[in-house]
C-alpha cells in the first residue's frame, strides 16, 4: 500500500467514526467543532468522499504489496 492510500485510508476512517457518532449518539463531531455552515466542514466532507473513491483502489490491489 502506498503512502497516498494510507493517508486516504486514515481520512476515510475518521469520516466513518464521525458517521458512527452520528448514528449512535446523534453527535456530528465535524459540525460541533467547525459549525454547521462552515466552509472548513464542507471541505472535510468533500475530502472524506474523495478519499473514499481513492480507497476503491485497495479493492483491486493486494494489501501485502509495497
Amino acid at each position: 500500500m502506498n503512502t497516498l492510500q494510507k493517508i486516504c485510508l486514515v481520512i476515510t476512517i475518521v469520516g466513518a467514526l464521525n458517521w458512527g457518532f452520528i448514528g449512535l449518539l446523534d453527535i456530528n463531531i465535524i459540525t460541533a467543532i467547525f459549525g454547521t455552515e462552515s466552509m472548513i466542514a464542507r471541505i472535510i466532507y468533500s475530502l472524506v468522499g474523495l478519499t473514499g473513491l481513492i480507497n476503491i483502489g485497495i479493492l483491486f490491489t493486494h494489501l501485502d504489496e509495497d
